[in-house]
């Protein structure tokens, strides 16, 4: 691997200083609401909201100065302070997966009026830096595909592409009608759990899931996990797309959809592999729609990008964003 060079401490620019977030937060929610709102879906605007209820909550900013260092929020940072105002942000997220550290990298943010004069590789370095500060060399971020110019920054940095994923949204539907196919769709068979499970791990790796809900565990089978279910009246959906055939093996099975709640109905998980006919993908999504209706009004579903994708869109789903997963080598 490549290694990341960080500048010194005295290469710094005097217009560059620590995110205060007890004055800093209303300043770049607007700005980050500037530079982002064209693209913006509805949890980036609850995320300004909620960055502007913030800046006036004194017991909320209070204990987030305490514990900006440990906890996942976008706490730490620096801003880019020029002409009395601020024109550049950057956030540094800490996580944590089995008591491994890490940073996220993101809201990297500079006003129109201002870029192409280094302020995003400034502000990337110092948080590069922060990061090397605290013994943390784990350091990640997402970038939308459509933004080539700060691919090829990040690029520069040493950083490097380790997943591409899109996010595709649909509203439910009640009166949703099914292709004539010899495809059926079923409630997931514990006996399928073995494929199902290694299809999402594969789709929803490990190496990601610290910055996710993804809890695919309690999808597998069995009195314990149906009782946990239970205890957190948790009303999980599985659906399994089959030929039609008399046998229920594992052979059968063609894709599968899981839905899990938590709160905003962004919960499908999609489970296919190489061999997966598109046409099953198409048929179990457009059953969740239906199944999923009484629930919530939309639902998303977040995936590999290029995979299944006209099978997705054909199920009515629309492409919400591509965002590339990209690390820091060293």
């Amino acid at each position: 691997m490549s290694s990341i060079t960080v500048p010194a401490r005295s290469e710094y620019h005097p217009n560059l200083r620590p995110l205060n977030i007890l004055r800093d937060l209303p300043s770049v929610a607007d700005l980050i609401e500037q530079c982002f709102s064209a693209t913006m879906d509805s949890d980036g605007r609850r995320y300004i909201q909620d960055m502007r209820r913030a800046g006036k909550d004194n017991s909320f900013l209070k204990w987030a100065n305490r514990v900006a260092d440990s906890t996942s929020l976008p706490l730490t940072g620096y801003i880019w302070e020029e002409d009395h105002r601020i024109v550049g942000n950057i956030s540094l997220v800490p996580f944590r997966q089995h008591k491994h550290r890490l940073y996220l990298i993101a809201n990297v943010a500079v006003h129109p009026d201002y870029r192409r004069r280094g302020i995003a590789r400034a502000l990337t370095e110092r948080a590069m830096q922060h990061a090397h500060e605290k013994n943390v060399d784990d350091i990640w971020l997402h970038v939308r595909a459509d933004n080539p110019e700060a691919v090829h920054l990040y690029e520069t940095l040493g950083f490097v592409e380790r997943s591409r994923r899109t996010t595709w949204q649909a509203v439910t539907e009640s009166k949703m009608q099914q292709q004539e196919t010899d495809i059926s769709i079923m409630w997931r068979h514990p006996r399928f759990w073995g494929k199902q499970n290694n299809w999402l791990s594969r789709l929803y790796p490990d190496e990601l899931s610290w910055h996710t809900s993804w809890n695919l565990s309690m999808l597998k089978p069995g009195f314990f996990n149906w009782l946990y279910r239970m205890l957190l009246d948790m009303n999980i959906r599985q659906w399994a797309a089959i030929r039609n055939t008399k046998s229920l093996g594992a052979d059968a099975l063609l894709a599968t959809l899981s839905w899990i709640p938590t709160g905003r109905g962004e919960s499908l998980f999609l489970g296919a592999g190489e061999g997966s006919a598109p046409e099953a993908v198409t048929a179990i999504l457009i059953q969740a729609r239906h199944d999923l209706r009484p629930f919530y009004p939309r639902v998303s579903l977040e995936f590999p990008a290029g995979r299944f994708d006209e099978a997705i869109q054909d199920a009515g789903f629309k492409a919400n964003r591509t965002l590339l997963w990209m690390q820091a080598t060293s």
